[in-house]
Parts: structure tokens; sequence; C-alpha cells
């Protein structure tokens, strides 16, 4: 079983849109959590995000979660929206290097998922389209 954490800053953009599509696509063996290093717990979905899924027939019930010690134990795969997050987690719990990427980095690109947080719905459109073929690429690389 893969277990996929997706994490971004707030858990209110980027992470819970990853989730919500890679788990979507029902793929069989791959458990998916998101999480946000800076995320107020219970927060909803940024309304943009919601709207994104909306528009792709994806539920969007979701409400943040800070990331737990609980959760990087739990995670196979921890996959992070920038360098930066990567570099923060890497050096709270060192003892995850060997199961963080950044999503870019683990389908052998360069750069960061920028962050829509403020932009408008097609601002959230890009990154959610960015973000779909990017975990696209990632689950045939989990499955092989």
């Amino acid at each position: 079983m893969k277990k996929v954490l997706f994490v971004c800053t707030g858990n209110t953009c980027r992470s819970p849109m990853a989730a919500a599509w890679l788990s979507s696509q029902k793929k069989r063996g791959i458990e998916v959590k998101s999480a946000g290093l800076f995320a107020m717990d219970g927060q909803p979905i940024s309304a943009h995000a919601a709207a994104v899924l909306a528009q792709q027939g994806i539920d969007s019930s979701h409400t943040s979660s800070s990331i737990t010690r609980e959760m990087l134990d739990w995670a196979t795969h921890i996959f992070t929206m920038t360098s930066s997050h990567k570099q923060m987690l890497a050096n709270q719990a060192p003892d995850t290097i060997d199961k963080l990427f950044t999503l870019k980095e683990f389908v052998g690109e360069n750069g960061d998922v920028a962050d829509p947080y403020g932009g408008d719905l097609s601002v959230y459109q890009m990154t959610f389209e960015e973000m779909q073929q990017l975990i696209n690429r990632a689950v045939k690389k989990l499955e092989n």
C-alpha cells in the first residue's frame, strides 16, 4: 500500500486540491491525505479551490489539518509543493528524508508548485491543471 501525504502551507488550496484529485482517481493500493505546515485545524477549503474541484465533479468537503508526527509516520511518500516546505520538514523530521520529495522533484522536474492563494479562479485552475499532470506522472511512478 502506498500512502501519499501532500503538504503545503495552510492546507486550504494546493494540498487539498492535490489530495482530492488523487483520491477521485480511485487508484487501487494508494491512500491519500493532506496537511499544512502552518495550517489552522478545521478551516474550510478556499472558495476558489472548492470551485475548481466542483468543476471537475470532485467533492470538496475538506477542512484543514496541521501536519503531525503521526501523519509523517503514516506516509510512505510525502510530496511538498515547494522546496522550502521540503526543507522545513527535513529539518523538523530528518528521519523522513528518504520519503520526502517536492511533487515536481518526484517526477524529474525542477521548481515549485506556485501558491494560488489570493489569485482569481483562473489562477486556481492553472494550479490545479499543473498538479493534475504532475500527480498523474507521480502515480505512474508509484505503480511501477
